[in-house]
């Protein structure tokens, strides 16, 4: 099973949201598990427009660490949780790089997901500086030892999305990581994980994926699927994805 998955960041508009819903919802998708991730406004529209698609999701792009309470602005993944999300996008390099979330925040809302019976989708991923002084490796050690040192998996799922934060796009500029480059840094999460966990965990990539290349990610053996940003809000790569 591959998975496709759409975060529509804060791009669209409630009308322009619906809008692309109800085109998605009337594709077909045979081999991909589809998940889009709204904003927060759309969202209850967009999951009704897509309860009648049994192959599509809908998920949230951050939760609140805490369920409930004086947390102005917050939405928490047991909100969420009411309104069917399955998923939710956390530990983003926007939420880590612009809202200023540490690893301390991102473990807090991987567990507050788990008590929502919410699946996180954890984002990790080196920075251009680490990548010019070599440091990819010790940025995803750290990050990867936070998410899942003493974490309990027997009862709960967690998807892994690996975005390089120099790949991701700004607007009309992209550099996405080469395949090649993409499996090697896979292998490398993958075994990272299984110091602390035995059961699979799915290996997402994300950073400028588009209709252009999203294949040359997706027949990679050790990549489960993609986390698309801005791409996916385009109806033109649904369209595609709903041939492969």
């Amino acid at each position: 099973m591959k998975y496709i998955f759409g975060n529509w960041k804060m791009y669209l508009s409630v009308e322009d949201s619906l809008s692309l819903a109800k085109e998605i919802a009337s594709l077909q998708f045979s081999e991909p598990k589809v998940c889009i991730f709204p904003n927060a406004l759309a969202f209850c529209a967009v999951q009704d427009i897509f309860a009648i698609n049994q192959n599509i999701d809908v998920g949230a792009q951050n939760i609140a660490w805490t369920p409930r309470g004086a947390y102005t602005g917050a939405l928490s993944a047991e909100i969420y949780k009411q309104s069917n999300a399955k998923y939710a996008i956390v530990g983003h390099s926007e939420r880590r790089y612009i809202f200023g979330e540490t690893n301390i925040d991102v473990r807090k809302k991987i567990e507050a997901c788990f008590a929502a019976n919410i699946i996180p989708v954890v984002c990790i991923g080196e920075t251009r500086e680490d990548k010019e002084l070599n440091t990819r490796a010790i940025r995803l050690k750290e990050q990867i030892k936070s998410i899942f040192e003493n974490l309990d998996l027997s009862t709960a799922e967690l998807f892994i999305a690996y975005e390089p934060v120099w790949a991701i796009s700004r607007g009309n500029s992209a550099d996405p990581c080469k395949p090649e480059d993409v499996e090697d840094v896979h292998g490398f999460i993958r075994q990272e994980i299984s110091q602390y966990t035995d059961k699979t965990v799915p290996v997402l990539y994300g950073g400028s994926v588009n209709a252009e290349n999203v294949v040359s990610y997706t027949v990679l053996p050790s990549v489960d699927g993609v986390l698309c940003g801005n791409a996916s809000t385009k109806k033109e790569f649904w369209e595609f994805v709903s041939k492969l």
